[in-house]
């Protein structure tokens, strides 16, 4: 018969100091938070205010684009949508938001793509 000795683990002690202030472990996560916002929410935040001011500043005689391609001239406005004149004699209405930008310019309203 063979005699089994105990086994004993050694434990290190614990270490003096502590892992440091609280707030030390949360500043990985306010960087992440920090960049997000300065690579993807700011710039949004720009966007939508250009696109506000440009509708905001629409006005009857102004020719326009709507999201959608249709290329045509403002004939009235009012707060939710806009008539269009997109030949002799036709008119069109169309949401506000619709408009995209102004004929011959670059498009205030970027397209988002289909889902």
């Amino acid at each position: 018969m063979v005699a089994s000795a105990p086994l004993v683990f050694a434990m290190a002690p614990p270490a003096q100091g502590g892992a440091g202030p609280v707030w030390v472990q949360f500043l990985p996560f306010a960087a992440i938070l920090a960049i997000f916002y300065f690579i993807i929410l700011m710039p949004m935040r720009k966007r939508q205010k250009k696109v506000q001011e440009f509708r905001d500043a629409l006005k009857v005689g102004d020719k326009v684009i709507t999201t959608s391609g249709m290329y045509g001239s403002i004939t009235r406005l009012n707060d939710r949508s806009v008539q269009l004149q997109v030949a002799d004699k036709v008119r069109i209405e169309v949401s506000r938001a619709a408009v995209g930008g102004y004929q011959g310019q670059e498009p205030v309203v970027q397209d988002t793509g289909s889902m």
